[in-house]
């Protein structure tokens, strides 16, 4: 345990480093900010202990049954902490057994938005570094979420397809981000492959999910969600889209690639009926 705890704190100072913009801003921040920074994160931080110690303690007792609970909980009551108003959307779409929820990527809230407002015992597609994150990273490796390394090559990729399509073929949900990493500007990047070839491997289809307002709250350089009260500021939007079955008349590369571009053409038109026509222009335009 002293070992894994060595590796979470490394690691955790890695990824907060890279992932929070408190550590881009540093001393720019004023008292006020600082203030609200310790307002919001400390008790976060405290949640995100108490639900990952449930989970890890009570989770293997139950065979994982505490753990999906924990999970939601830590996601809602992590939301209503930091006062995030979630409209969410489209439940009836989704089907049974397994297939892939594919959403947009807008901040570092997203898990925990998605985590409150998405149905089922989904697994998510998670940055190896935060697999080692004290409690949190713990609960995550506990409850089979799928490990994924950045930048590792082809062979990492294949593997990681192959895990994706394990959670797949056991007939479980799996969460992924197929822009890979959180948008800088507000709109939707190019999307990976490795969720839709899993989907095509399994024969299982694909849910998209369309997450609006969690951009403005908390951007990849901001250190935290802001000091409006006011709920429209707060409030953002979970749209889930009706299943996209892979082709079985195309061969492997086209079916994937015909998959990924009508999973992010849904997306994108799923935006543009909560956000003004220009903000989503640069979404719409072809890979």
């Amino acid at each position: 345990m002293l070992i894994i705890a060595g590796m979470g704190l490394k690691d955790t100072v890695e990824w907060a480093r890279t992932e929070w913009g408190i550590f881009r801003k540093g001393g720019e921040m004023g008292w006020g900010q600082r203030a609200r920074w310790v307002q919001q994160w400390v008790p976060f931080g405290a949640r995100t202990i108490g639900w990952g110690m449930l989970s890890i303690t009570v989770g293997p007792l139950t065979k994982g049954t505490a753990s999906t609970w924990a999970a939601k909980k830590w996601s809602e009551s992590s939301a209503k902490g930091l006062q995030i108003y979630i409209q969410a959307s489209g439940a009836e779409n989704v089907p049974e057994g397994g297939f892939v929820y594919a959403s947009n990527h807008e901040s570092l809230v997203d898990i925990l938005v998605l985590g409150a407002a998405l149905p089922g015992d989904f697994k998510w597609a998670a940055k190896r570094s935060v697999m080692n994150i004290p409690f949190l990273g713990w609960h995550l490796r506990l409850a089979g979420h799928v490990p994924v390394d950045r930048n590792k090559g082809k062979d990492a990729a294949m593997a990681v397809t192959e895990a994706f399509e394990g959670v797949l073929r056991d007939d479980k949900p799996l969460l992924v981000f197929p822009e890979g990493t959180r948008t800088t500007d507000g709109n939707l990047r190019a999307f990976k492959g490795g969720g839709f070839h899993a989907a095509v491997l399994a024969g299982k289809p694909v849910v998209p999910v369309a997450l609006k307002g969690t951009f403005s709250l908390m951007s990849r350089d901001e250190v935290d969600t802001g000091a409006s009260k006011n709920r429209e500021d707060r409030q953002v939007t979970v749209q889930i889209g009706k299943p996209l079955y892979p082709s079985t008349e195309l061969e492997e590369p086209e079916a994937i690639a015909e998959l990924r571009d009508r999973t992010r053409a849904a997306i994108v038109s799923m935006l543009a009926d909560v956000s003004p026509p220009e903000a989503v222009g640069a979404a719409a335009l072809p890979l």
